[in-house]
């Protein structure tokens, strides 16, 4: 069957049941109860929670061949607790897993293919998947293809009864003995723990995992006590340093600060740049940028954003103590500074995942913002996003939240250069759709700003530009343009078999991904 932007699924991938993208607005959700794993048990007079290793709490939480764990990815590349846990998995001998954590961020210990290899994991659903994992999946590790969701299906899909949670293994930079907890206090603050609410809430076992156990009750509490089976203190459970990674810095190059300054000025053109104006702009070199010029237009006009959403660098905290920002809303923190944010200044909040991108919900963050800023590998000339596979055909992404962004915010604009060394980043068709182009509003570039005719707000930001002198070009052009500086890519040998399913926001298939050779 072909789906509504023109790919061509099979009915069924093994035991899939593929249930075709139609559009982004107007697919009906499926009638679903609300479903939860989680056990419902009376806590016995005297009763402990915390455990003394994680050997005891995984077998105290009855995990068992096929079941599935997940965690959250809030330390991203500092993160030390899956490889622990996954370690004594292994140990105790249980396999057939299903590894579902929010995301999965290039890990400095041990390899996720290694847990593969021996069975320990047998199926993956989460946001993305990448590096030494990626290349794995890509050339046929799983016999089940990976299932990929954006942020905001991930809690659908589990209050769905889609995905069920076993077990779930958060990560806390402070406990107590009872399981309150947060990310927000202790040696290794990763902030924000929105990612891992609808784990807690929905999992039938929770497991709370610190480096730092503090008296009873954790103050700030960011899960409750209610929703924990057990706890265990480990010597690390990450390194906060490297969460921002390199991707809270912001770009020096002269083509990426000419898109950042560009997307400023777009935004500032806009007739909904006022006060009361809501946005976000995520982390990445010209993103980063982008910030920075927007808060100079903020200053010279005296406008004061209501909040800002998502996952939050140093440079909106910055914003927010110079009071261009009422609120931060923090879904997840991209460094060691918007970590600690969240406790320091009572207008950072720390909000649920769902709260800021479920779709299927009576109403979140996203459905109040004026403007979303994301990045891309690659756009081709419908408007639609590819985040997920580079030009050789290797997984260079995650979906993350940008599927979400683009859907829900009044003006979603795409930053992107039109070439990256020699290889395009507008094309005549992206090799994986993450983000239909119906979506997507503005597409900026070094050659200029091409609007989408098909987006619903496309005669308002046409009539907003068009007297500002800002360059506007069609996407034509600039793919065009693109391909006469790199030639036409060659197109990548693909197999029959598919190993990744792209799943939309409502639980439809945008794409698949087919094995090859890397």
């Amino acid at each position: 069957m072909i789906n509504g932007i023109g790919r061509e699924l099979p009915d069924k991938i093994g035991n899939y049941i593929v249930k075709p993208y139609i559009d982004a607005y107007s697919t009906p959700p499926s009638p679903y109860p609300v479903v939860s794993q989680r056990v419902m048990r009376r806590l016995q007079p005297g009763e402990k929670k915390l455990l003394p290793n994680l050997r005891i709490a995984v077998e105290a939480s009855g995990l068992k061949d096929g079941m599935t764990i997940s965690f959250h990815h809030c330390f991203r590349e500092g993160d030390k607790i899956i490889s622990q846990v996954l370690t004594v998995i292994k140990e105790l001998g249980i396999k057939n897993l299903c590894f579902a954590p929010s995301a999965v961020v290039n890990l400095d210990e041990s390899s996720i293919v290694d847990f593969i290899k021996d069975g320990t994991i047998t199926r993956i659903e989460a946001s993305g998947i990448r590096g030494e994992l990626g290349d794995a999946i890509l050339q046929g590790a799983l016999e089940e293809p990976v299932i990929l969701r954006p942020h905001g299906s991930r809690p659908r899909a589990i209050e769905a009864g889609e995905l069920k949670l076993d077990v779930a293994f958060i990560g806390a930079s402070a406990a107590d003995d009872f399981g309150n907890c947060t990310g927000q206090i202790g040696k290794n603050v990763c902030g924000a723990l929105g990612y891992s609410f609808t784990d807690a809430m929905n999992a039938r076992c929770v497991v709370v995992v610190t480096d730092n156990l503090v008296e009873y009750p954790c103050i700030p509490t960011s899960i409750s006590q209610q929703y924990v089976d057990y706890v265990v203190k480990v010597d690390s459970i990450g390194d906060s340093e490297k969460i921002g990674s390199g991707a809270t810095r912001q770009s020096k190059r002269p083509r990426d600060l000419v898109i950042a300054k560009r997307c400023a000025d777009l935004i500032a053109s806009s007739r909904r740049f006022q006060n009361g104006f809501s946005f976000q702009t995520g982390a990445g070199a010209i993103s980063i940028a982008t910030t920075n010029y927007l808060a100079s237009k903020m200053e010279e006009r005296g406008i004061k954003a209501s909040f800002a959403l998502g996952g939050i660098p140093s440079v909106i905290i910055d914003m927010y103590d110079k009071g261009l920002v009422r609120s931060v809303m923090c879904s997840q923190s991209f460094d060691e500074i918007a970590s600690k944010a969240i406790s320091t200044r009572p207008g950072v909040v720390e909000i649920d995942n769902a709260d800021y991108s479920n779709a299927f919900t009576k109403g979140g963050f996203l459905n109040k913002e004026d403007f979303g800023i994301l990045g891309a590998l690659e756009i081709d000339t419908e408007f639609n996003v590819n985040i997920l596979t580079g030009i050789t055909g290797n997984m260079m992404g995650g979906l993350g939240g940008g599927p979400d962004v683009a859907a829900s915010a009044a003006i979603s604009i795409v930053t992107v250069p039109i070439i990256r060394g020699r290889i395009p980043a507008i094309v005549k068709r992206v090799q994986t759709v993450c983000e239909p182009g119906e979506t997507i509003a503005a597409v900026v570039t070094e050659l200029g700003i091409s609007i989408n005719p098909k987006h619903r707000h496309y005669h308002e930001l046409k009539e907003d530009l068009e007297s500002t002198g800002l360059p506007l070009i069609s996407i034509e052009e600039l793919q065009l343009k693109a391909e006469s500086l790199t030639g036409t890519p060659e197109p990548i040998q693909e197999k029959d078999r598919i190993v990744c399913i792209v799943e939309y926001r409502d639980g439809t298939v945008l794409d698949v991904i087919r094995e090859r050779e890397l």
